[in-house]
């Protein structure tokens, strides 16, 4: 069974499901298409538009979506995650306990501006792991520096932080540059885990199985399950990642 690791599920709190009705479909396409754990990451931290710190109305909002999970009797488990925008402040704020890390554990999911300076985004992440918090950066592919310098992310993934890709992707959602980038850090080794990212049950969903499919044909049953099982579980359970060895890029 897969686990995604991130969704914008809890509903009304960022630009993800707009209500309880859309989050319940949105899990309930999850687990129709092999998903049992679902990783809630709203957007957070994002200066003038989402902050979703830790508060007791967010957590209230998690625990409520939890309970209606269950009443409808959707066969999934919630963890809980945000997806971190990533500031100059973001390790004091890791440290501070200000976000949720991915089910509590040292890992948390970060997202950088598509165009930020690859400098700033080393930095703040050496910051990170500093305090002994081990970031999971989010679909790396979809941005400019790294479609420009692929590179990097053999740098990241070397210092022992996870990529995860998107699985749109990888299918092609979000234009060609995206997808060729995509494709060649899977090529390269470079990818710990795919995620649906998902939105809205109309577009950028919750289903997964076209992606485990497409996975399995292109890379190998054995990739498909270390990005869509394995080392998602050791994320959440706060274990070492696994991957092939690296291969540079040039």
């Amino acid at each position: 069974m897969m686990i995604d690791i991130h969704t914008h599920v809890i509903p009304g709190v960022d630009d993800g499901a707009e209500d309880l009705d859309e989050a319940l479909t949105l899990l309930a396409m999850a687990a129709d298409s092999g998903v049992d754990t679902v990783v809630t990451t709203p957007h957070c931290n994002i200066p003038d538009e989402y902050k979703n710190y830790v508060c007791p109305e967010l957590d209230a909002l998690w625990r409520a979506l939890g309970r209606e999970v269950q009443r409808a009797g959707i066969p999934v488990r919630l963890c809980r995650g945000m997806e971190i925008f990533a500031t100059e402040d973001m390790p004091d704020l890791l440290e501070q306990g200000k976000v949720w890390t991915l089910n509590g554990t040292a890992y948390f999911l970060t997202e950088f501006a598509f165009g930020e300076e690859p400098d700033f985004c080393f930095d703040v992440l050496r910051r990170c792991r500093e305090k002994d918090f081990r970031p999971v950066i989010a679909h790396p592919e979809r941005y400019l520096f790294v479609q420009d310098e692929p590179a990097i992310a053999y740098e990241w993934c070397t210092m022992g932080y996870g990529l995860q890709l998107n699985k749109g992707s990888l299918l092609g959602k979000f234009g060609r540059p995206a997808q060729l980038t995509a494709e060649l850090l899977m090529d390269h080794g470079l990818a710990a885990c795919v995620a649906s990212d998902a939105h809205s049950a109309a577009q950028r969903t919750t289903h997964m199985g076209e992606i485990r499919r497409y996975l399995a044909e292109r890379w190998g049953e054995d990739y498909a399950r270390l990005l869509l099982e394995e080392n998602p579980s050791r994320i959440l359970k706060g274990r070492e990642l696994l991957g092939y060895e690296p291969i540079p890029v040039l």
